[in-house]
Formats: C-alpha cells, structure tokens, sequence
C-alpha cells in the first residue's frame, strides 16, 4: 500500500509539500507493521498515514482517512537522492 497526492505522485518520505498552504517535508510514511514499536503505534492507531513536518505548527500526523479526505496536503517536489 503507498498513499498518493490529490495530483497522483507517490507520497515519499523527504517530499516537499505544503500543508493547507504552509512548507513543510514528509518526515515518514508508515503503510505496514515495521517491529518498530513507535512506528507500529501509528498503524495500531490510525491505520498508517505520514508525518508531516510543518514549518509553522511543527510535527503533524495525517492518518489514512485524513489522508483520503482532503487534508490541504500538495506536493511541490521530491527531495534531491542522497549518496553516489
């Protein structure tokens, strides 16, 4: 399972988006039980969904059905690969 954007692209850990017009970055996706258990807390939760690092609010979590409404979430661009 991946979540995608309202304009079709992947949601990917690094994105640069805006969130209800504010930057922000896509700190995780979470879509599957990882043995994580803080990670597996969001699945436990929420079903999955991202985090979102927003310049002006700070941390915010949209969880599937947040994500599948419109949550104000866009994506601008993927952020540069890293290594060689």
């Amino acid at each position: 399972m991946s979540f995608l954007y309202k304009s079709g692209e992947e949601i990917k850990c690094g994105d640069h988006i805006k969130l209800n017009g504010h930057p922000g970055r896509v700190e995780f996706t979470v879509t599957r039980y990882t043995g994580d258990p803080a990670m597996d807390w969001h699945i436990d939760e929420f079903g999955g969904g991202i985090m979102i690092k927003d310049e002006h609010v700070g941390d915010v979590f949209l969880s599937v059905e947040s994500i599948e409404e419109d949550a104000g979430l866009e994506f601008v661009s993927r952020a540069p690969n890293e290594g060689p």
